[in-house]
């Protein structure tokens, strides 16, 4: 419990952000940053929390901890979270659950960030959040096995001795890996979330539907091909740059939301993968298996209303 009393001693000198109160704050609404504009004793704190939710027990499974718990519940909940309407506001509730046992149950007193990886497309490895000392490791070791999704064992940073319990639907205990690919692969695969392709496509997609699924496609494709290990698989949150990078999606449409006409209501698709599904409405429940009760879309679409109160 080390980890834990570190995290709890720690918490002092991280700080939420004021800003505006929001349509339906009642508190000013905390300010999630980019990675890199983060002091150093906030990334450490931020750090320090991750890592103590490996020390606590599973609250959703009969084995694990709570870390295994984020991993297993994307995977189980795969079919409805991804390739369909439900991606934008399954994720947006998915990354409130993992901020709130980062609060509730590691004393963390910040904020979750976000990774802009727009910022780095150009050559991703030399982004921030892979610094090993203020950052969460970088590339798979090139000495060590292929382990899964074509990466290696992270043997840099303060992940470096963190076990990952499964790969996708497998019980498969083994290293966090990552197996960046070449350079020339990363840059072709980074060029739709360039800044400027990124605005392009907000000016271009007046339907959430179509922004919800190329945004999707784009991201994904980015962080599957490119850092792959595990991130190739939906066990991907067991890698804990994945939640950064998940904020950076919701950052990315709240601010497509803000700027959509009807954009804050705007939501249409199909319910799950799959020609049969049913049409989505606002009143769908969105359940994270047990990590918080289930709520309503309606009630996830403004970061600064329903159960929310942050900004960007």
């Amino acid at each position: 419990m080390a980890v834990l009393a570190a995290v709890k001693s720690a918490q002092g000198a991280a700080k939420v952000c004021p800003s505006f109160v929001g349509p339906t704050c009642s508190r000013p609404a905390a300010v999630r940053r980019e990675w890199r504009t983060m002091a150093r004793a906030e990334r450490n704190d931020y750090i320090a929390a991750v890592q103590c939710l490996t020390t606590q027990p599973s609250r959703v499974y009969t084995n694990g901890s709570l870390y295994d718990d984020f991993p297993r519940v994307h995977q189980a909940t795969a079919p409805t979270a991804h390739k369909a309407a439900p991606f934008l506001p399954w994720h947006r509730y998915f990354v409130h659950a993992y901020e709130t046992a980062l609060k509730e149950t590691c004393g963390y007193a910040g904020v979750i960030p976000y990774w802009d990886w727009s910022q780095d497309w150009e050559d991703m490895p030399r982004a921030p959040v892979w610094d090993s000392e203020s950052g969460f490791g970088g590339d798979g070791a090139a000495d060590t096995p292929i382990t899964v999704g074509e990466g290696r064992c992270v043997r840099e940073g303060p992940f470096s001795n963190l076990e990952a319990r499964y790969y996708g639907d497998q019980s498969h205990p083994h290293c966090l890996s990552r197996g960046f690919a070449s350079r020339d692969e990363l840059h072709r695969i980074g060029a739709p979330i360039s800044p400027d392709s990124l605005e392009d496509l907000s000016r271009s997609s007046p339907s959430f539907e179509v922004y919800s699924s190329e945004l999707e496609h784009r991201a994904h494709t980015f962080m599957r091909d490119g850092v792959r290990g595990d991130f190739s698989a939906y066990t991907g949150p067991y890698d804990p740059v994945f939640f950064l990078h998940h904020a950076n999606l919701d950052r990315l449409w709240a601010q497509w939301q803000a700027t959509t006409s009807g954009g804050s209501t705007a939501y249409a698709g199909p319910r799950r993968y799959g020609a049969d599904a049913p049409a989505v409405t606002l009143n769908d429940m969105l359940d994270v298996g047990g990590l918080l009760p289930s709520v309503s879309v309606a009630s996830v679409m403004d970061t600064a209303g329903g159960v929310f109160c942050y900004q960007y």
